[in-house]
């Protein structure tokens, strides 16, 4: 399923648990069909641009795919108080298109979200590669409030089992909103309309506070070693 062109990262400090090193295999993808994105997804990997990569970091399994079962996800009272303090909120499902609008939201929120002084050291082409490259079918969910203003920008791909949230980013001056808990429970109620069975939420670290958090949307299942998906 992975081809001949699977290659092994050397290691490297680990981004989100400090004082381990990390390393990945990875490939990359000119076009992946919707059912075998989905299978790599089942088998422990994810996507970045065309990079399709899984953790292979040496004795540590933190990483550990996530997902919900969208039809029996349930709506706390926190969840329900966010989508009242959003319900101005308008929102665009399409297909993805890079804009010069997106752009600057997206270095505003590397700058101060990130606390990246130079916008992560990007430019609008690796803007490009990084989140609207894709070997996969995508979906773009452009949310704006009353007046116009874009507010976030969330990138997923799709198929017949799963709408997986791969990146979102947003105006940071509007953190009073909960707009990264809104996006979530937004895409987990489409997925449960469109009649998508899992919503898919990349990789839960749980001794990473930025990304811990995915295990409040429930109930959430986990791929264990086995390759099984088992409740979290």
């Amino acid at each position: 399923m992975l081809g001949p062109d699977l290659r092994e990262s050397p290691e490297h400090a680990c981004n989100y648990l400090p004082g381990r090193m990390a390393k990945f295999r990875a490939f990359e993808a000119g076009r992946l069909s919707a059912d075998t994105y989905q299978e790599l997804m089942d088998a422990g990997f994810r996507r970045s641009g065309r990079i399709v990569y899984q953790p292979t970091c040496a004795r540590c399994r933190a990483c550990v795919p996530l997902r919900v079962n969208v039809y029996a996800f349930g709506l706390t009272k926190s969840f329900r108080r966010t989508l009242k303090r959003n319900s101005d909120i308008t929102v665009r499902i399409a297909e993805p298109a890079p804009t010069a609008e997106k752009w600057l939201l997206y270095q505003r929120y590397q700058q101060e979200w990130h606390a990246k002084a130079d916008g992560s050291a990007e430019n609008p082409q690796q803007f490009v590669e990084f989140l609207y490259d894709s070997p996969v079918e995508t979906a773009e969910f452009e949310y704006r409030d009353a007046g116009g203003k874009l507010l976030g920008v969330g990138i997923c791909d799709l198929s017949q089992k799963s709408l997986s949230s791969v990146y979102f980013y947003f105006e940071p001056d509007e953190r009073c909103r909960s707009l990264g808990t809104f996006s979530a429970v937004y895409e987990i109620l489409w997925a449960r309309q469109m009649n998508i069975p899992y919503w898919y939420a990349g990789y839960w670290i749980e001794a990473c506070g930025a990304m811990a958090y995915k295990s409040r949307f429930r109930p959430a299942e986990i791929l264990a070693t086995d390759g099984q998906w088992r409740r979290l």
